[in-house]
């Protein structure tokens, strides 16, 4: 796990690169990689290189970056792990075309295997990976990232050149790079928690969507390929029982944590006491005679909002017999903790979890730890939502037996009787457009949303939803999809948009904040690739959240962990808002709607001050607005004073 920085200057002429340009951008990420620093400029000052390391796979500085092939045609920087580097080595090394400098770096392994096979090569990787790969004999540039997202990259084409990190915050020191709010990525934030891949909170600075790589060319042409879509590598599952199926899923995430225990140093696992994370403890223990650490997070009380879970994760860690570490957070260690979030997001990440997870990865770290497996993943692809069920009865109901005519007719009723802002409305709405109801988990309606946006905002996206963001979504679901049942596209825009750009990132972005890497078994690609071919009811049997996943670990953890009510790993923002936390936020709101015209600080004030059903609705979903605001302040007000 490291941080990756370069840039190509398609005419050098113009902008030559340099040693102290490429070093000032990869010194912003030092909190990815401690361990030691690279840069590599070629010598016609058009390509720069840069890497910051957290060792963990092959420890010696052989195997250091930037890294080049044995005649330096070929230049990497590489973030991520490939966890089966052992087995291609082995495979290039059957050929004996090749001389290694390194015992077992994966690095290496890119390098020889891009040599070899050229972009393919990729089809090979199991792991979780952003790439850089410079070839000179074709004067090409390739950014990879990884099939299901699990590591950024971030690019910026501007001044003829293309620039590109690990972290938005080391395209930030590029001198030419324009730092400007994208209201168009405010419009979709607001939906989403995030902003849907390409686009990103500033304008001009993209993000490489999961399952794609980019070739640029010298002259600044480039060309774009999603090499791998779910859809594509489904199998048919139709023939096999319910036992077959539940026992194979075993098998494969089985095979999938320990691939995730190849490391030269530490491993360790969180753990929530829910069955996902208290599934990866088990197995991670089955195989391994030392004692596994286990590190879990709770907090100073029993709120209404979120109920402590301490006492699962340790009936769990008792269950995997490992070393049981927890610790309590309360409103302070928010408070303390808020400006150095804003700073890791580097763009708004409206998910408080983002606070749990920076606390339990500096946990780990402060037990030895360096790596750690975590359990993201599993509700999205074994439908663990509760409110994926409301949602589906919804859906199902009005394909079944509502035609569009007597929709219209609802949407009219539910007008006149002034709830077109609940989310019953917005539901019926897309119904009676053809749209599926679930877009993702959004914090606001439609009508909601456009209520907290400026005057000049609602003029600018009056004739806008943030459908238009993910069409293409559905439309490769509804060519692809044998099934095109509803809960297959709930899983399917999902691994799309919320894992990849909002679930995954807080992971990365809060683990690397204190130098851990963070670990996704139920994100490996063939374990989605067949979970995503279970047929929908195996994961939804008689109503049971995750049925086929809990036949497949039962006995493998406890029933009363796999019985138990199913509850989200939060933080109790809800109650924090009431103390100083509410104070805070109410301050930074007004000064972020006062200073810009983005949100309507009339309608954000009322929600906030108002005695009124609505005012209950944004106490619980107030923290979207707050991390826009403090993403404000720190990256456009401040540096471009």
């Amino acid at each position: 796990m490291c941080g990756l920085v370069g840039a190509l200057s398609f005419n050098s002429s113009e902008f030559l690169i340099s040693e102290s340009y490429i070093v000032k951008m990869r010194d912003t990420m030092i909190h990815r990689g401690p361990d030691g620093e690279g840069v590599w400029i070629d010598k016609g000052l058009r390509v720069g290189l840069g890497h910051r390391r957290l060792s963990i796979i092959d420890l010696s500085h052989a195997a250091d970056q930037p890294m080049h092939n044995e005649d330096d045609t070929i230049s990497i920087v590489f973030n991520g792990e490939i966890y089966n580097h052992a087995e291609i080595r082995s495979e290039l090394e059957s050929l004996n075309k090749y001389i290694w400098k390194t015992d077992h770096s994966d690095t290496e392994v890119l390098l020889n295997a891009f040599q070899e096979w050229g972009i393919s090569f990729i089809d090979r990787l199991k792991g979780m990976f952003s790439i850089a790969i410079w070839d000179s004999a074709e004067e090409s540039l390739w950014l990879i990232r990884d099939r299901v997202g699990i590591k950024p990259l971030y690019y910026s084409i501007h001044n003829d050149r293309v620039v590109f990190a690990s972290e938005i915050k080391a395209l930030l020191e590029d001198p030419d790079q324009v730092r400007e709010v994208s209201e168009e990525g405010v419009f979709h934030y607001l939906s989403y928690l995030t902003v849907p891949a390409p686009n990103t909170m500033f304008n001009g600075i993209k993000k490489l969507p999961g399952g794609t790589w980019m070739r640029f060319n010298k002259d600044g042409t480039s060309e774009q390929k999603k090499y791998w879509d779910v859809l594509d590598n489904t199998v048919d599952l139709k023939n096999c029982s319910e036992e077959e199926i539940s026992e194979e899923l075993l098998n494969k995430l089985r095979e999938s944590v320990e691939l995730r225990k190849v490391s030269d140093v530490p491993v360790g696992v969180f753990l929530s006491g829910g069955i996902d994370s208290s599934t990866n403890a088990a197995l991670f223990s089955e195989s391994d005679s030392s004692q596994v650490k286990t590190f879990s997070i709770g907090y100073d009380g029993d709120y209404d909002s979120y109920k402590n879970e301490l006492g699962f994760a340790k009936i769990a860690a008792d269950n995997a017999n490992a070393s049981y570490h927890e610790r309590l957070l309360n409103a302070d260690d928010l408070i303390d903790f808020l400006p150095d979030m804003i700073r890791l997001q580097d763009e708004p990440i409206a998910d408080p979890v983002c606070v749990p997870l920076y606390y339990v990865s500096k946990l780990a770290k402060e037990n030895d730890v360096t790596v750690c497996q975590v359990g993201e993943g599993a509700d999205e692809l074994f439908w663990g939502y509760p409110h994926w069920k409301r949602l589906l009865g919804i859906q199902n109901f009005s394909d079944k037996y509502l035609p569009k005519p007597i929709l219209k007719l609802v949407l009219a009723a539910l007008k006149f009787l002034n709830k077109d802002k609940d989310w019953r409305y917005e539901a019926i709405k897309r119904c009676s457009k053809g749209e599926p109801i679930y877009w993702g988990a959004e914090p606001y309606t439609h009508s909601q949303k456009m209520e907290l946006l400026s005057p000049r905002l609602r003029k600018t996206f009056e004739a806008t939803t943030s459908w238009e963001s993910i069409k293409h979504i559905h439309n490769n679901f509804l060519e692809k999809s044998e099934s095109k049942s509803n809960l297959d596209w709930m899983s399917y825009v999902d691994l799309n948009l919320r894992l990849p750009e909002l679930l995954l990132m807080r992971v990365d972005k809060m683990s690397m904040g204190v130098s851990l890497e963070a670990r996704v078994p139920f994100l490996d690609h063939n374990f989605v690739e067949y979970s995503m071919s279970i047929p929908s009811d195996l994961k939804t049997k008689e109503g049971n959240l995750k049925y086929i996943l809990k036949k497949a670990v039962r006995g493998i953890i406890p029933d009363k962990i796999i019985d138990r009510e199913k509850q989200g790993f939060a933080a109790p923002i809800k109650e924090w808002s009431k103390e100083s936390l509410g104070e805070i936020g109410r301050t930074q709101l007004e000064k972020f709607c006062i200073e810009t015209d983005i949100l309507d600080w009339k309608v954000v004030k009322d929600y906030l001050d108002g005695d009124n059903s609505k005012t209950s609705y944004i106490r619980k979903e107030w923290w979207p607005l707050l991390n826009l605001a403090l993403w404000w302040s720190f990256y456009i007000k401040e540096e471009n004073k």
